[in-house]
Protein backbone atom coordinates (compact mmCIF):
# COMPACT_ATOMS: atom_id res chain seq x y z
CA UNK A 1 0.00 0.00 0.00
CA UNK A 2 1.08 3.36 -0.67
CA UNK A 3 1.85 6.05 1.47
CA UNK A 4 -1.25 8.34 0.17
CA UNK A 5 -3.40 4.93 0.40
CA UNK A 6 -2.12 4.40 4.15
CA UNK A 7 -3.07 8.14 4.61
CA UNK A 8 -6.34 7.86 2.99
CA UNK A 9 -7.11 5.11 5.17
CA UNK A 10 -5.92 6.51 8.25
CA UNK A 11 -8.29 10.02 7.40
CA UNK A 12 -5.41 12.18 6.96
CA UNK A 13 -6.25 13.83 3.84
CA UNK A 14 -4.30 16.49 2.43
CA UNK A 15 -6.52 19.65 4.36
CA UNK A 16 -7.70 22.42 2.14
CA UNK A 17 -5.75 25.84 3.55
CA UNK A 18 -8.89 27.09 5.36
CA UNK A 19 -9.80 24.06 6.92
CA UNK A 20 -6.84 23.72 10.58
CA UNK A 21 -7.09 21.12 12.58
CA UNK A 22 -5.30 22.34 16.20
CA UNK A 23 -5.03 21.79 19.92
CA UNK A 24 -7.54 23.97 21.99
CA UNK A 25 -6.64 26.97 23.27
CA UNK A 26 -7.82 28.79 26.41
CA UNK A 27 -9.23 31.57 24.35
CA UNK A 28 -11.21 28.90 22.42
CA UNK A 29 -14.03 28.84 25.35
CA UNK A 30 -16.44 31.17 24.47
CA UNK A 31 -16.42 29.85 20.70
CA UNK A 32 -16.39 26.16 21.91
CA UNK A 33 -19.49 27.34 24.56
CA UNK A 34 -21.37 28.42 21.39
CA UNK A 35 -20.66 25.10 19.79
CA UNK A 36 -21.82 22.48 22.47
CA UNK A 37 -24.81 24.43 22.97
CA UNK A 38 -25.92 24.06 19.18
CA UNK A 39 -29.23 21.44 19.67
CA UNK A 40 -27.88 19.24 17.08
CA UNK A 41 -24.65 18.61 18.69
CA UNK A 42 -26.00 18.72 21.91
CA UNK A 43 -28.56 16.06 21.17
CA UNK A 44 -25.54 13.51 20.41
CA UNK A 45 -23.74 14.16 23.89
CA UNK A 46 -24.67 13.83 27.45
CA UNK A 47 -24.45 17.48 27.84
CA UNK A 48 -26.90 19.49 30.16
CA UNK A 49 -28.85 22.56 27.83
CA UNK A 50 -27.64 26.24 28.00
CA UNK A 51 -23.56 25.65 29.15
CA UNK A 52 -21.84 28.52 30.40
CA UNK A 53 -18.50 29.71 29.44
CA UNK A 54 -17.09 29.75 33.02
CA UNK A 55 -18.09 26.10 33.10
CA UNK A 56 -15.74 25.30 29.83
CA UNK A 57 -13.27 27.42 30.84
CA UNK A 58 -12.80 26.05 34.01
CA UNK A 59 -13.38 22.28 32.03
CA UNK A 60 -10.58 23.49 29.88
CA UNK A 61 -8.18 25.04 32.06
CA UNK A 62 -8.26 21.58 34.21
CA UNK A 63 -7.55 18.61 31.84
CA UNK A 64 -7.45 14.99 33.11
CA UNK A 65 -3.99 14.12 32.70
CA UNK A 66 -2.81 12.75 29.14
CA UNK A 67 -6.02 14.52 27.85
CA UNK A 68 -5.56 15.65 24.01
CA UNK A 69 -8.57 17.94 23.11
CA UNK A 70 -8.44 19.63 19.56
CA UNK A 71 -10.24 21.67 17.26
CA UNK A 72 -11.05 21.53 13.44
CA UNK A 73 -11.58 25.17 12.30
CA UNK A 74 -12.96 26.55 8.81
CA UNK A 75 -11.37 30.08 8.14
CA UNK A 76 -10.58 30.56 11.64
CA UNK A 77 -13.85 29.38 12.90
CA UNK A 78 -14.35 26.25 15.11
CA UNK A 79 -16.67 24.23 13.38
CA UNK A 80 -15.97 20.96 15.56
CA UNK A 81 -14.11 19.90 18.39
CA UNK A 82 -12.63 15.98 20.15
CA UNK A 83 -11.08 14.90 23.11
CA UNK A 84 -9.08 12.12 23.82
CA UNK A 85 -8.65 10.91 27.73
CA UNK A 86 -6.37 7.87 28.73
CA UNK A 87 -7.33 6.25 31.48
CA UNK A 88 -4.47 5.07 34.18
CA UNK A 89 -3.82 2.05 35.98
CA UNK A 90 -4.54 -1.02 34.38
CA UNK A 91 -6.48 0.45 31.76
CA UNK A 92 -3.78 2.43 30.73
CA UNK A 93 -3.21 1.16 27.42
CA UNK A 94 -7.03 2.49 26.70
CA UNK A 95 -8.85 6.29 25.42
CA UNK A 96 -11.91 6.80 25.32
CA UNK A 97 -13.37 9.95 23.01
CA UNK A 98 -15.81 12.14 22.30
CA UNK A 99 -16.54 14.52 19.66
CA UNK A 100 -19.10 16.87 18.07
CA UNK A 101 -19.31 19.31 14.80
CA UNK A 102 -21.51 22.49 14.53
CA UNK A 103 -25.28 22.11 13.04
CA UNK A 104 -24.32 23.73 10.27
CA UNK A 105 -20.88 21.69 9.11
CA UNK A 106 -22.24 17.99 9.18
CA UNK A 107 -21.99 16.02 6.73
CA UNK A 108 -18.62 18.17 4.94
CA UNK A 109 -16.00 16.18 5.83
CA UNK A 110 -14.83 17.58 9.46
CA UNK A 111 -15.96 14.47 12.29
CA UNK A 112 -13.76 12.55 9.66
CA UNK A 113 -10.90 15.08 10.03
CA UNK A 114 -11.26 15.34 13.51
CA UNK A 115 -11.77 11.51 13.93
CA UNK A 116 -8.33 10.65 11.92
CA UNK A 117 -6.34 13.37 14.19
CA UNK A 118 -7.62 10.78 17.29
CA UNK A 119 -7.14 7.78 15.35
CA UNK A 120 -3.33 8.54 14.68
CA UNK A 121 -2.92 9.26 18.37
CA UNK A 122 -2.53 5.58 18.97
CA UNK A 123 0.75 6.18 16.96
CA UNK A 124 2.51 8.25 19.39
CA UNK A 125 0.38 7.56 22.75
CA UNK A 126 0.77 4.10 22.10
CA UNK A 127 -2.89 3.48 22.70
CA UNK A 128 -3.71 -0.05 22.13
CA UNK A 129 -7.92 0.82 22.69
CA UNK A 130 -9.76 3.64 21.54
CA UNK A 131 -13.51 3.37 23.02
CA UNK A 132 -16.56 5.80 22.84
CA UNK A 133 -20.38 5.66 23.33
CA UNK A 134 -22.72 6.53 20.62
CA UNK A 135 -26.61 7.12 20.59
CA UNK A 136 -28.51 4.34 18.70
CA UNK A 137 -30.11 6.10 16.04
CA UNK A 138 -27.00 8.69 15.38
CA UNK A 139 -26.30 6.76 11.99
CA UNK A 140 -23.96 8.68 10.09
CA UNK A 141 -21.75 8.52 13.47
CA UNK A 142 -21.88 5.24 13.96
CA UNK A 143 -20.74 5.16 10.04
CA UNK A 144 -17.69 6.84 10.22
CA UNK A 145 -16.71 5.60 13.46
CA UNK A 146 -17.07 1.95 11.50
CA UNK A 147 -15.24 3.14 8.70
CA UNK A 148 -12.00 3.64 11.40
CA UNK A 149 -12.40 0.49 12.37
CA UNK A 150 -14.43 0.79 15.27
CA UNK A 151 -16.99 -1.87 16.04
CA UNK A 152 -19.72 -2.18 18.28
CA UNK A 153 -19.45 -4.07 21.31
CA UNK A 154 -22.72 -3.87 23.23
CA UNK A 155 -25.57 -2.02 23.53
CA UNK A 156 -26.19 0.09 26.99
CA UNK A 157 -29.98 0.31 27.27
CA UNK A 158 -31.66 3.48 28.70
CA UNK A 159 -27.88 5.12 28.25
CA UNK A 160 -29.06 8.56 28.58
CA UNK A 161 -32.45 11.49 29.12
CA UNK A 162 -32.53 13.20 25.98
CA UNK A 163 -35.92 15.19 25.14
CA UNK A 164 -37.72 14.05 27.56
CA UNK A 165 -36.95 10.10 27.13
CA UNK A 166 -33.93 8.00 27.61
CA UNK A 167 -32.17 6.92 24.60
CA UNK A 168 -29.61 3.77 23.76
CA UNK A 169 -26.46 3.81 23.39
CA UNK A 170 -23.79 1.65 21.28
CA UNK A 171 -20.98 0.88 23.14
CA UNK A 172 -18.01 1.20 20.44
CA UNK A 173 -14.55 0.45 20.52
CA UNK A 174 -11.30 0.51 17.83
CA UNK A 175 -8.40 -2.18 18.87
CA UNK A 176 -4.48 -1.25 17.60
CA UNK A 177 -2.90 -4.34 15.91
Amino acid sequence: MSENEKNEVRGRARLPEDVVVRAVRLSDAEEITDLINLPGYRAGTLRPPYQRIEEVRKHMENPSPGALNLVVTLNDKIVGNCGLNRLTGRRQHVATIGMGVHDDFTGRGFGRILLGAMVDADDWLDVKRLELTVYTDNEAAIRLYEKFGFEKEGLLRSFGYRAGEYVDAYSMARLRS
